[in-house]
């Protein structure tokens, strides 16, 4: 059965979603907690704030995110979601995205953008393969600290034109799974496939960021990530993609 969301709007329930917000990623410093008045301000002005309940009526999922402009260009911003530990495996994560575009078209917006760390093969894979975004932008040390570098999707709204318009599929190319060609980029055709660790050093990680940062700004988007061995992951790069 698919989740039910719901826009969340109490001040119970938006405290709720900032106390899921920090046991989820373990936070401890306030400055890296969600203010209940801020989540308050952005349900009333065009903002997502949504979440998802439990049997027992309990938040376990929530989602927020609000309107942004770039170039003339508007679009709704996801900056977080978050599933409570052993909620996993759900489809919570994909019906808390449902949830915020069915806020982002009743506000007018067509697209969506978030950002997520790149070398984190899963996410990388549920963004672009199962929601179907493609990352476009690439920004080193997006949150001003080192090892915060983000890769920033764009999510047409329009599912349809989304399917339409999305790159055909392929197959990886044999011999990626070699940890000798990880960070490498391999041209197969049309596509750029690159493969990585699944678990990466910081110096690997700063390694995949400049070089998804140099296949961006040549013209290419990632479309997908898959696992191609127990040990290796590899993104999928087109060039020109919708």
């Amino acid at each position: 059965m698919t989740p039910r969301v719901e826009r969340l709007r109490s001040a119970a329930d938006l405290a709720s979603a900032a106390r899921l917000y920090r046991e989820v990623f373990g936070y401890q410093d306030p400055a890296q907690s969600v203010n209940p008045r801020l989540l308050a301000s952005l349900a009333a002005n065009g903002g997502s704030v949504v979440g998802v309940r439990g049997d027992d009526g309990e938040l376990i999922a929530f989602a927020y995110g609000f309107v942004g402009m770039e170039g003339g260009a508007v679009y709704h911003y996801s900056q977080a979601a978050v599933v409570a530990a052993g909620q996993q495996g759900r489809g919570l994560g994909r019906a808390l995205k449902r949830g915020q575009r069915e806020v982002a078209l009743a506000g007018g917006q067509t697209r969506m953008r978030w950002s997520f760390d790149p070398s984190v093969v899963r996410n990388a894979h549920f963004n672009l393969d199962v929601l179907g975004a493609a990352g476009r932008w690439f920004r080193p040390n997006f949150f001003g600290q080192p090892d915060t570098d983000r890769l920033i999707v764009d999510w047409d709204l329009d599912d349809d034109r989304r399917v339409r318009e999305a790159p055909p599929p392929a197959e990886p190319p044999a011999g990626l799974a070699d940890p000798a060609g990880w960070l490498r980029p391999r041209p197969a055709g049309p596509d750029i496939w690159l493969p990585l660790p699944l678990t990466s050093t910081p110096e690997q990680r700063r390694e995949l960021g400049a070089v998804i940062g140099s296949l961006i700004v040549e013209g290419s988007a990632a479309v997908s990530c898959v696992r191609v061995s127990p040990e290796t992951g590899a993104y999928r790069f087109v060039r020109g993609a919708s």
